[in-house]
């Protein structure tokens, strides 16, 4: 059994008014990860990531690599933590 693991990810550059919650939540999804993503009122997007720990990682670095095809991805933020166990994966309004 693989333990799950948690990442919390602060994602700047342009990535508001660019789909990147809703692509990040159909990753996530596909990845079968539980959490959410949020826009925040600075312009950057939170993500919380949670599951077997490659299928964070293939989240991540999708995030990294840029996101979907109208973001641009300046800089990514992460930081280990516990899981919480979130039963899906939401965007946050």
């Amino acid at each position: 059994m693989t333990t799950n693991v948690a990442r919390h990810l602060t994602v700047r550059g342009r990535v508001q008014g660019v789909f990147f919650r809703a692509r990040t939540r159909e990753q996530a999804r596909r990845h079968g990860l539980t959490g959410w993503v949020a826009n925040r009122a600075d312009g950057s997007v939170e993500a919380w990531l949670e599951g077997p720990p490659d299928a964070v990682e293939a989240v991540e670095r999708w995030i990294r690599d840029g996101g979907p095809p109208r973001a641009v991805v300046t800089e990514v933020e992460a930081a280990e933590d516990t899981p919480a166990g979130h039963d899906r994966f939401d965007v946050r309004h």
